[in-house]
């Protein structure tokens, strides 16, 4: 199943607004990953490794409509706390996916 990236950058008020949504957001994770769709998520940090600014999830999905479709009804999609946000194929060179 092809690859997708998805990477997401905090709006100025994307930190509160990822406080109130971290457990709805969480659980969307967890539920992807269980249907096999999530091959690894997390956030990036800020330089000084104290807070969340943004997010890298890899998903498997038929295309990218459909990956598209699974992260819109990521909560922290929906509720905002992303000024901007791009999905795209990715291809794993390292370590050998073949």
């Amino acid at each position: 199943m092809p690859h997708f990236v998805m990477i997401g950058w905090d709006g100025p008020e994307g930190a509160g607004r990822r406080d109130r949504l971290r457990e709805q957001h969480i659980a969307h994770v967890h539920e992807l990953a269980r249907e096999g769709r999530i091959v690894f998520a997390g956030p990036i940090r800020d330089d000084a490794n104290e807070r969340s600014i943004g997010v890298v999830i890899i998903l498997e999905a038929d295309s990218l409509k459909e990956v598209r479709q699974l992260i819109d009804r990521d909560p922290y999609v929906a509720g905002g706390v992303f000024k901007s946000m791009t999905v795209n194929p990715f291809k794993q060179v390292i370590p050998d996916s073949r």
